[in-house]
């Protein structure tokens, strides 16, 4: 049995929101190189250079990649030997939430939360999460911080499809949804994609797509063979960097797939914007 004490959920928590907003991914930022080497388009171009060197300033100097430093989504693997401890934060979700709370004053990040969906009143410290839990083998604790813009975030969809309509109807969802986006979630954009399961399952699906590494791809060879079809379709739009043109739409397509009822083909598209940001820590 591992303990692990709240005060260090807190500050690694802290420490992830605050990387995750200010330093762009690796393999984000090698995908933008590579797609400037071939996009065609002088002003996609521009757009890539200057998010490439957007990248390079927000990292040396330590500040925000984009202004807008998302709602705080958090995956928690809780491993079953684990035991959490504390003395004056005892509740995991709580150590969670205020390890946000620190980490967004701390890193002078924007505050983005509101209380309620209607009354809109600012809850200032960019909390609550939303955290999602999955309980694993082992004696680890593993915390991934992704901040989700709304830029790309509303952007996305979810539709009951038949079953009849197939894998061409899937296809025709996912295009459908990126073309009606648009420049909406600055592009180039990963699109995570979820089949099946139920509304919940899919949509979580198609959210944990985005933060496979770019440049993997789903194990099944059918499922690989579509995102490599998607992109290039996706690609063939011409929305372009930032929307204004070019074929450097979209760095990466990625689909997660669950088993589903047979009346139904649930699909959910979740969005990511050029930076799609998340970092991860593990404490043992």
């Amino acid at each position: 049995m591992t303990e692990i004490n709240t005060d260090e959920i807190i500050k690694l928590v802290a420490d992830l929101c605050i990387k995750a907003n200010c330093n762009l991914n690796s393999d984000i930022e090698e995908a933008l190189h590579s797609s400037l080497a071939t996009e065609e388009s002088e002003v996609g171009k521009n757009v890539l250079q200057s998010l490439i060197e957007n990248a390079r300033i927000a990292r040396e100097e330590q500040v925000p990649i984009c202004q807008d430093t998302g709602m705080t989504v958090v995956f928690v693997e809780v491993g079953m030997d684990v035991h959490i401890t504390g003395s004056s934060v005892v509740d995991l979700e709580e150590a969670i939430n205020e390890g946000v709370r620190q980490g967004y004053k701390k890193g002078y990040l924007r505050n983005s939360i509101v209380k309620d969906p209607i009354d809109r009143i600012n809850t200032q410290d960019n909390t609550p999460a939303v955290i999602h839990y999955e309980i694993v083998k082992g004696d680890k604790l593993k915390i991934t911080v992704a901040p989700k813009g709304f830029g790309s975030e509303n952007m996305s969809a979810l539709k009951m499809l038949t079953p009849s309509v197939g894998i061409e109807g899937v296809k025709k969802f996912v295009i459908d949804t990126v073309s009606i986006a648009g420049a909406n979630p600055c592009p180039p954009i990963i699109v995570g994609v979820g089949v099946g399961g139920t509304v919940e399952k899919c949509a979580m699906l198609a959210k944990r797509a985005l933060l496979r590494p770019l440049g993997t791809y789903n194990n099944d060879k059918f499922w690989k063979g579509v995102e490599v079809e998607l992109l290039e379709s996706i690609n063939k739009l011409g929305i372009g960097p930032a929307g204004f043109g070019g074929r450097t739409t979209a760095l990466g397509v990625h689909i997660e797939t669950f088993a589903t009822h047979i009346a139904g083909l649930p699909v959910a598209v979740n969005v990511g914007c050029h930076v799609t940001r998340h970092a991860s820590g593990i404490l043992q």
